[in-house]
This record gives C-alpha cells, sequence and structure tokens, in this order.
C-alpha cells in the first residue's frame, strides 16, 4: 500500500479529478494548502503599500492505494495537472504500514478497497 500525496494549482483539481476518475480511482482526501517552490511568490500593492506575498494557494491531495493502482494514480495526476509552467506541483509517493476500516475491522489491502 501506498499513499500519494500531490500538491497542485487549485484550478487544475477538476481537471485531476475527471483523470482520476478515467483511472478508476475514487477515493481521494483534499486540503487547501499554501506555500512556494521555484515560483518564489509575486509582489502587490496594497493601499499603496508594496506587499511580497510568498505564499500562494495550492490544493493538497491524498490517496491511499494499493500497489497495483500507484502508476495508473500517479500518470492520472500528471495528465490532470500538468501545463508545463513552474508551479504545476509535485508529488509524494510514501508507503503505508497498514490499514484498518472502522466499519468493518478489516486490515491491509482488502481495506484500501
Amino acid at each position: 500500500m501506498k499513499l500519494i500525496v500531490a500538491y497542485i494549482q487549485p484550478h487544475m483539481l477538476n481537471e485531476v479529478k475527471r483523470e482520476l476518475y478515467k483511472a478508476e480511482v475514487y477515493k481521494i482526501s483534499v486540503t487547501n494548502s499554501m506555500g512556494c517552490g521555484q515560483q518564489k511568490g509575486y509582489t502587490e500593492q496594497y493601499r499603496g503599500v508594496e506587499i511580497e506575498v510568498n505564499l500562494l494557494k495550492k490544493v493538497r491531495i491524498e490517496i491511499v492505494v494499493n500497489e497495483e493502482f500507484v502508476s495508473p494514480t500517479v500518470n492520472a495526476i500528471i495528465q490532470g495537472a500538468r501545463t508545463g509552467e513552474i508551479g504545476d506541483g509535485k508529488i509524494f509517493i510514501l508507503p503505508i504500514e497498514d490499514c484498518i476500516r472502522i466499519r468493518t475491522g478489516e486490515t491491509g489491502s482488502s481495506a484500501v478497497g
């Protein structure tokens, strides 16, 4: 089992979800987050004062999948989020030791679904 964590542009979320559904990946968690990477932010004027904005809005997607779904999930995220510009995001893949479905008590791969 693997935990796939992806940071993407907020406006790309619907496209990423569409690609995940095509890959038959339906169980996801989505969180709004802020961060910066190579883009480094931007400056803007607010009431005549220049402000540096270096934390940009991002969306964090978390998906736990069994081994056979890792590659299709990663490819779907890339397909949905890629624009070719700086700031498209990052994907992290982490091992999961165990999973327990609270409702039934199932553990391991069968609990992931």
